[in-house]
């Protein structure tokens, strides 16, 4: 799965593995649907290995784990999460995922091929298919006779494993005295909003965005209104937060232009992302960004986005 994707920064590109799964429809047909993943989380394509259950799992979706190179990988059934009826028309592929810091295995009927496209391809679900699809789509490609779902793994994962979701250290007095300004931006609705909650809790103040496209022109219309008003940028922002797989621009793309912008380009950029390893963080550092910060860690994402507000008030000082 290495590919020159992985080497390259700031092209606003990626590829996606397509996969799909067969499924049994109630009238006894069978209709297969096409998906898709990030090729910088997959770390390999294998076939079925021998899978060993685990006690008291407490999700059926999970198949037990296996063995891969001296790593336990669990392995998880993909049409049983999304409530398919899975219809195994030839045997299943394993394609095993590192993203969040973990390693995960999710069971699928086949893999088709790789595609390299631009973000501004992919378009973010509607709320009704959103919702429709319980949140677990995050965008959409049509290529060639069919439509392609790109799911939120990350979401998956996070109810699988509650101690990978997004949480907030309370033992921490974030109360100390001023308000912060920041600016967000992620393609999931769900992140969004826990992200907000979370960072509000940590005495910011948080507008929010879906994808790096609205974030741009949102923070050059910033710096048109600080300008007319002949104000301080850093009355109306303080501080970016991006995820990197976002519609229409990603978070790379998105430092990209932010730091080759004369005025917003002094805002510190901080990635936060689930693809933040070490393998892809040559990345961010390509196209300047401050700080890159895994998911779920908004702990460290909150004191470093005070200590990067707080160094930069000390060198415009």
């Amino acid at each position: 799965m290495q590919t020159n994707i992985l080497l390259e920064s700031g092209t606003n590109e990626l590829e996606i593995v397509e996969f799909f799964l067969d499924e049994l429809e109630i009238d006894g047909t069978n209709y297969r649907g096409y998906y898709g993943v990030n090729v910088a989380k997959v770390l390999e394509i294998i076939r079925m290995p021998t899978v060993t259950e685990l006690p008291e799992s407490g999700h059926s979706c999970i198949l037990g784990a296996f063995n891969l190179r001296s790593q336990v990988i669990p392995l998880v059934d993909l049409s049983m999460w999304l409530g398919k009826h899975r219809e195994e028309t030839e045997p299943p592929k394993v394609i095993v995922t590192e993203f969040n810091n973990v390693c995960t295995a999710f069971q699928v009927s086949g893999v088709n091929r790789i595609h390299r496209i631009s973000w501004e391809e992919v378009e973010p679900p509607s709320s009704y298919v959103s919702n429709l699809s319980g949140q677990s789509i995050t965008g959409v490609v049509k290529i060639n006779d069919r439509i392609i779902f790109l799911l939120d793994l990350e979401r998956i994962v996070a109810n699988l494993n509650p101690e990978l979701a997004l949480k907030l250290d309370d033992a921490i007095d974030w109360e100390d005295g001023e308000s912060r300004r920041a600016l967000i931006t992620d393609d999931s609705g769900l992140i969004r909003e826990m992200l907000t909650d979370l960072l509000e809790k940590a005495n910011f103040q948080v507008e929010a965005h879906n994808n790096g496209k609205e974030a741009w022109d949102r923070l050059r219309q910033l710096k048109s209104i600080a300008e007319e008003n002949n104000r301080p940028l850093t009355d109306y922002v303080q501080v970016v937060v991006s995820d990197i797989e976002m519609p229409a621009m990603d978070g790379h793309s998105l430092c990209k232009a932010i730091k080759e912008d004369s005025v917003l380009g002094k805002l510190p950029v901080i990635l936060f992302s689930s693809l933040i390893t070490d393998k892809l963080r040559h990345k961010g550092e390509s196209v300047g960004a401050d700080m890159q910060v895994s998911k779920p860690e908004v702990t460290l994402l909150a004191q470093r986005a005070i200590e990067l507000i707080e160094e930069r008030r000390q060198q415009s000082a």
